[in-house]
C-alpha cells in the first residue's frame, strides 16, 4: 500500500482522507475552511415562571418534555427572529424553579467586525424585551420568562490560537496550521498557503 497519512489504496490510486492531498496522500491541503464546523452558539438560561416543572419533563422522550420544548422553541423563534445571524435554538436541560430552561442559541458565523459578545447582548435584549405577559401572544398567561446568559457556547472563543486548528487538520501536519479570518470565513492556513502575509515560496517543494 503506497498511501500515506491514512490514505486508502483502491488498486488504481490513493483515496485520501479529508484535508489530505497528493498522489500518495503525502501533503496537507493549503487551506481548510472551518467556519461551518465551529457551530457558533451562545448558551442562555430562561426561567419560565408561569409553568411548573413535572417529573416527566426530566425524561427527554416523554410527551411533556417534547411538548414543552416545541412550545419553547416556537416562542424563541418569534423573540429572536430579528437578531443578526439567528438560526434556531436547542434545549439542553429542563430543571425545577418554575421551569428553568438551559438552551443554546444557534448562530451563523459572525462577520469579522461582530463579536459573539455583541450577539449575546442582542439576544438578552430581545429576550428581556419580550418577557412581558402582554407580548406572549397565544401563550398568554403561561410563558412569562426571565432570561440570563450563562456563558458563551462557541467551542473556541480565541480565534487567533493555533490550538483552534488542531481538531481540523491532519495530525502529522497540525503544528504547521494556524487560524486566519479571510472575508467572513475562518480558515486554517500554513506558511505554504498562497496570498497570505506569512506565505513562503514553495516552488521548490
Amino acid at each position: 500500500d503506497p498511501c500515506l497519512n491514512g490514505g486508502h489504496w483502491t488498486g488504481i490510486d490513493c483515496l485520501c482522507p479529508p484535508n489530505i492531498e497528493g498522489p500518495r496522500c503525502q501533503f496537507g491541503v493549503p487551506t481548510i475552511n472551518i467556519t461551518a464546523e465551529l457551530g457558533f452558539s451562545v448558551t442562555m438560561e430562561a426561567r419560565v415562571i408561569n409553568r411548573n416543572f413535572s417529573e416527566d419533563m426530566g425524561d427527554t422522550s416523554s410527551t411533556a418534555y417534547r411538548g414543552f420544548v416545541d412550545e419553547f422553541s416556537r416562542t424563541m423563534d418569534r423573540i429572536y427572529h430579528n437578531v443578526s445571524g439567528y438560526r434556531g435554538t436547542r434545549v439542553l436541560t429542563l430543571a425545577r424553579g418554575s421551569v428553568v430552561v438551559n438552551y443554546k442559541v444557534l448562530l451563523h458565523p459572525p462577520a469579522r467586525t461582530t463579536s459573539l459578545d455583541h450577539r449575546a447582548r442582542e439576544l438578552l435584549e430581545a429576550a428581556n424585551a419580550a418577557a412581558q405577559p402582554h407580548n406572549c401572544s397565544h401563550l398568554a398567561g403561561r410563558c412569562q420568562a426571565t432570561h440570563g446568559r450563562s456563558g458563551l457556547g462557541s467551542p473556541h472563543w480565541c480565534f487567533s490560537s493555533p490550538e483552534l486548528c488542531r481538531k481540523y487538520t491532519p495530525a502529522r501536519f497540525s503544528r504547521y496550521y494556524y487560524p486566519r479570518w479571510m472575508g467572513n470565513s475562518l480558515f486554517c492556513i500554513s506558511n505554504c498557503s498562497l496570498n497570505v502575509p506569512s506565505s513562503i515560496s514553495c516552488n521548490n517543494g
